[in-house]
């Protein structure tokens, strides 16, 4: 599909891809002609260094959508992580249970199922917070007809789409302490608490019910009909590279990728200065690789961006970019 098929008929967008090349700017850019078009709009940055707010040119109240000036059907959130810190604090730290006095928290280490999930490494809280954000807007109702994901550069993002598998693994180590361990589990309830103290439900119904959640958000993001991958990358090596990785993962978690964004290009103009004409040179190389390499999988839908004389940021800019990615 094309980028502009995707934004009219799906229902998440993610854009990723190597830090610098110009996913916030792209995924602005076609938020704002989304929503231009029509479909009521949400861009969320997963990215922990915010530049979203930038990017449009304006200040996002943290942690919840703000209405994008000058765009009716658009609205843009930062998550919090700082903000959102403390409801995490103590998840996967399992010595915090010891000393309660209750009775079998000290001999805990030699209960093999529970030392195993100490062993656990806990997800990484941008990654846990960003994918509790996919959660909340596949799974509950909301009257936005698209997400657009502007994620964090390839590492972060590859974490982020593992997780579901990760939490998965989780939760399914708490329910077998639960069906072993029984009345202890309890205190482990404590950590996952949002403090509502009239909450009678089961705490294996409560993970299991998560736990159900998170295979339909996988699932929502493995279905080309729900979820599309548009990858940016820039003209050069390391990007290649980079971009040659990030497609490798993308399709081991079967995640639909749609389009290849190539930014920062250098137009040709009649009169090029000597740097200009050698980095249009290295970049023309680079393109045929481009072609070369992903061509097969991407198919017509590699865009070309080219580099802007002026910074790309706040509305008539990202609308100038929007016509190279959509023409």
């Amino acid at each position: 599909m094309e980028l502009n098929d995707i934004l009219l008929n799906l229902k998440i967008v993610m854009f990723g891809g190597k830090g610098g090349v110009g996913k916030t700017s792209c995924a602005s850019s076609s938020a704002i002609w989304a929503a231009e078009h029509g479909r009521k709009t949400l861009i969320i940055s997963t990215d922990p260094a915010h530049s979203l707010g930038d990017s449009l040119g304006m200040k996002l109240d943290p942690g919840k959508p703000t209405q994008v000036k000058d765009v009716e059907n658009l609205y843009a959130l930062e998550i919090n992580s700082k903000a959102d810190l403390s409801d995490f604090e103590g998840l996967g730290n399992m010595n915090l249970l010891r000393g309660t006095g209750m009775p079998g928290m000290e001999e805990l280490p030699m209960i093999g199922d529970l030392g195993e999930l100490a062993s656990m490494s806990p997800p990484g809280i941008d990654e846990a917070l960003a994918f509790a954000k996919v959660l909340e807007f596949i799974e509950t109702e909301h009257d936005y007809d698209l997400i657009i994901f502007d994620t964090a550069p390839t590492g972060h993002t590859l974490r982020f789409l593992s997780l579901p598998e990760t939490l998965s693994g989780w939760i399914g180590k708490f329910i077998k302490l639960k069906l072993k361990i029984g009345n202890i589990f309890g205190v482990i309830k404590n950590f996952f608490s949002r403090g509502d103290e009239d909450e009678e439900e089961n705490s294996l119904e409560l993970l299991e019910t998560l736990n159900n959640s998170i295979e339909k958000a996988r699932a929502d993001l493995m279905d080309p009909q729900v979820n599309s991958f548009v990858i940016v990358m820039i003209p050069e090596e390391m990007a290649v590279a980079e971009t040659g990785r990030l497609l490798n993962e993308l399709i081991k978690f079967d995640i639909p990728v749609s389009n290849i964004v190539v930014n920062q290009l250098f137009p040709e103009t009649e009169k090029m200065c000597d740097f200009c004409q050698t980095r249009r040179r290295m970049q023309s190389s680079h393109l045929k690789r481009i072609r070369n390499t992903f061509g097969d999988k991407m198919g017509k839908n590699i865009i070309q961006v080219p580099l802007f004389r002026e910074e790309v940021r706040e509305y008539a800019k990202l609308k100038e970019m929007a016509d190279f990615l959509i023409p």
